[in-house]
């Protein structure tokens, strides 16, 4: 089939509201059976999903396609790896060979399979907390046993600790799911310590998994740097994930990513995808193709600079409360927030944030050794519910002011 023409707009619109209750949106329609919090006017802050519509070129793929009307087989992902190749070119500095790409369910299916191929049920698999809570949910889904290698806390920063997590090694481990920029921390690793990373799992024998899925959140004066550039020397156990799907808010459509250089990794992957006689849905490759273009770029640059000013307004509302701090991001659209300077015990500000602010986030224990006194907000959406939610926050511990 031809490839079908996308036209695009440069209008991007981060600030209309759209009313997500009753369209079996995981975020916001579990907020009473998940959380407590009403339905009604309660704030889904917590899953790593935006509230706003996607870049206005996936959409125009999107109604292509529709306008086509047929959604049968399909072949030739050469458009697809293309894109990809492109926008890792340009916007990460990292050049990738189409032949490197394989594609997954999304990079919760990508995690399972990566866990499930390179070690054995039973094996401890390495990870660094706090960390994406779904890296512990997916190691127990299939068997395995989470090893939690705290990180150091210092300042508003979160260091490598590789003496102590080569303390707590057994010698059984297969495995390493690394996160870069740090979730839920919003850190960005330097070269120098994802080459430290990279020679830790070359000495102790373990294949490197890094999810770089929030890769093009990155904010001025920063710069990310994606784990194979960082440390070349390691293709022969270094496995990529990402995805456009947080970006450019299309994780429904379950489309990711292996990057794998080495072609014995690559082929063991292969095989386990082949097994499963596994293929990608026609409308994520066709609206990752559109959104890895100059026309997603300039939107994401536009929701790049929307999001700083949620980030503003939410730690300005938030630091104003004695005890409370939300840690500066350098990456991410996932706040961070400290409630340890409180002096109160975590279920009395996991009451007042649900039950008095109507207020759902992501709770910081979930985030393993180290997640005790936080919790997680998402700002990616509108600036009025940012600010709603910073106003909640205040008037629920007024009686800190």
């Amino acid at each position: 089939m031809a490839e079908l023409s996308v036209a695009t707009t440069p209008e991007f619109d981060f600030e209309t509201e759209i009313d997500r209750r009753g369209t079996h949106s995981s975020k916001w329609d579990t907020l009473e059976s998940g959380f407590g919090v009403p339905l009604e006017d309660g704030l889904a802050m917590w899953t790593a999903d935006s509230d706003y519509r996607t870049a206005p070129c996936v959409i125009d793929a999107v109604r292509a396609q529709a306008d086509h009307g047929v959604f049968g087989y399909f072949t030739d992902f050469g458009p697809y790896h293309s894109a990809i190749q492109w926008w890792m070119r340009e916007r990460h500095g990292w050049e990738i060979d189409t032949d490197w790409i394989l594609t997954s369910q999304g990079l919760g299916n990508a995690i399972a399979l990566s866990v499930s191929l390179w070690s054995d049920p039973g094996d401890p698999v390495v990870i660094f907390t706090p960390v994406y809570h779904e890296f512990a949910i997916k190691i127990r889904k299939t068997g395995r046993v989470p090893l939690e290698c705290p990180l150091r806390r210092d300042g508003d920063r979160y260091e490598l600790d590789l003496e102590d997590a080569q303390s707590r090694l057994t010698g059984q481990e297969k495995l390493l799911i690394w996160c870069s920029p740090q979730n839920p921390s919003g850190r960005i690793w330097s070269a120098e310590e994802l080459r430290a990373v990279a020679e830790f799992a070359a000495r102790n024998d373990l294949i490197l998994v890094s999810d770089e899925v929030h890769h093009d959140f990155i904010y001025p004066g920063q710069k990310f740097i994606p784990m194979d550039v960082a440390a070349p020397e390691h293709r022969d156990r270094t496995v990529t994930l990402t995805a456009a799907s947080k970006t450019f808010n299309i994780a429904g459509m379950k489309t990711g990513n292996f990057i794998i250089p080495d072609p014995t990794l690559r082929s063991a992957m292969q095989g386990r995808l082949r097994s499963m006689d596994y293929t990608p849905n026609l409308l994520g490759l066709k609206m990752t193709t559109a959104a890895y273009s100059p026309a997603g770029a300039a939107w994401v640059d536009a929701q790049l600079a929307h999001l700083q000013g949620n980030i503003a307004a939410f730690d300005a509302a938030v630091n104003a409360i004695p005890g409370v701090h939300s840690l500066p991001l350098a990456a991410t659209y996932l706040a961070w927030v400290d409630f340890s300077g409180t002096g109160m015990t975590y279920e009395e500000v996991d009451r007042r944030v649900r039950k008095e602010a109507r207020i759902a986030p992501s709770p910081g224990p979930g985030f393993g050794p180290g997640g005790e006194t936080f919790m997680r907000f998402n700002l990616a959406t509108t600036r009025a519910r940012v600010i709603e939610a910073g106003n909640r926050l205040q008037q629920a511990f007024a009686d800190l002011q």
